[in-house]
Order: structure tokens, then sequence, then C-alpha cells
């Protein structure tokens, strides 16, 4: 697979997000724990995967998970809540209203967002390579990346991000249960199949024993010096 390949696979994968969110959603209620505990942990995974953490998800995750006191896995495979394709306008979303939460009134466009993000990136890369230079950092950039895009984002986010997942957790509990309930009806019924399975394969070789105990008796009556 070439790179243009694996990166549009990376961006929209050949058999679509609905298989990802169904095997996500498949794996949240095989998991084994208590429906509150999964669900707690879809909270915390589902937040953390609405805030601005590139890097940090899965971490920031785990911790509150461990936090909530949720299930850890359902907050990892709860991240992926967010795709490239929904990203995109969500952080539009954010960002406007943290802008109007914080009170910023700089003009919030895609082009904006793009040179913001450049310069920063800009200005980063200089200040890693001014370290082993005589250069002097510079922080104009990254500070109004900060102050104008991230902390906006991050604010704006905490909302939208909540009702989402407070919506994701009342969702999760019922599921679960009706799966958990479903899977221990099953597995019932399989312990009695095999129970009664078991039953007569035993009453077989009952039978089987006792046609043998038949024979050797007549046989016993028909060798020699029997009367």
């Amino acid at each position: 697979m070439g790179w243009g390949a694996w990166l549009r696979e990376q961006v929209y994968p050949r058999a679509g997000f609905k298989r990802s969110t169904r095997y996500v959603i498949y794996r949240m209620r095989r998991l084994p724990d208590q429906p509150h505990r999964v669900a707690r942990g879809v909270f915390a995974g589902s937040l953390i995967g609405f805030l601005p953490l590139p890097g940090l998800q899965f971490l920031a995750a785990w911790g509150a998970a461990r936090l909530a006191r949720g299930n850890v896995l359902a907050a990892l495979l709860a991240t992926f809540n967010t795709n490239p394709v929904t990203t995109p306008f969500f952080a539009m979303l954010a960002m406007t209203l943290g802008h109007w939460i914080l009170g910023i009134e700089k003009p919030l466009s895609w082009e904006y967002i793009r040179d913001a993000t450049e310069i920063a990136g800009i200005d980063l890369w200089f200040n890693v390579k001014a370290i082993f230079t005589p250069a002097i950092a510079r922080w104009d950039g990254l500070v109004q990346f900060w102050n104008e895009i991230y902390w906006p984002y991050f604010i704006g986010a905490l909302g939208p991000g909540i009702l989402l997942s407070a919506i994701g957790y009342y969702v999760t509990v019922p599921l679960v249960e009706a799966y958990q309930k479903a899977r221990a009806a099953t597995a019932d019924e399989r312990a009695e199949r095999r129970g009664k399975l078991r039953a007569r394969f035993a009453e077989a070789a009952a039978r089987l024993k006792r046609r043998g105990d038949r024979g050797g008796d007549e046989a016993d009556d028909d060798g020699p010096g029997s009367p």
C-alpha cells in the first residue's frame, strides 16, 4: 500500500466509519464488568475524546476512568468517538463557543486557524533548534495560538463534550444490561442442554452396562458344568 492509499485509509477507511463504530459498540457491550462501571468509562473516555489532547488521549482517558471508577478499557474505546470527518466541524463549533465565552472578538475562519497553527508550528520548530544554537527563542506565534485557538477550543469543547458524553452514559447502561442478561440466558440454556445431553449419555451407558451384565449371566448359565 502506497503512502497516498495509506493516508486515505486513515482519513476515511474503505469499510467506512459505520463498521468501526459497530465494532467499538460490540466490544463495549461484551466487557465483563458492571453496566454502570462500563458507562462511567464511556463517559470519561468520550469526554477526553472531544478535548484537544493530541497524543495524550489514551493516558488522559486512563486517568479519567480511574478517577471516575469506571472501566478503563471502555474509556479507551470511547476515545474513538471522533474521526477526521467530524472533528473539524466540532472543532469549529468548540472554538466559536470558546471565543464567545472568553470574550475574544478575533474573526474565526479556516484561513485564520490555518495561519495561526502554521505560525505556531514554525515557532515551535525554531525554538527546538534554538536549544542547540545561539538563536533566541520566539514565543509570539505560540502565545497567539494558545490564547486564540487552543484555549478557546478546550473551553468551548467542555460543554458539548459533557452533554454528548452524558448521553453516551445513559445509552450505554441499558445496552450493557440487555446484552449481559441475554448472554446469561444463553449461557443458562447451553448449560441446561449440556446437562440433558450428559444425562442422556449416562442413561445410555447404564443401559449398555445392564445389557452387558445380562449377557454375561446368560453365558455363565450355558457354560460347561451348568445343570
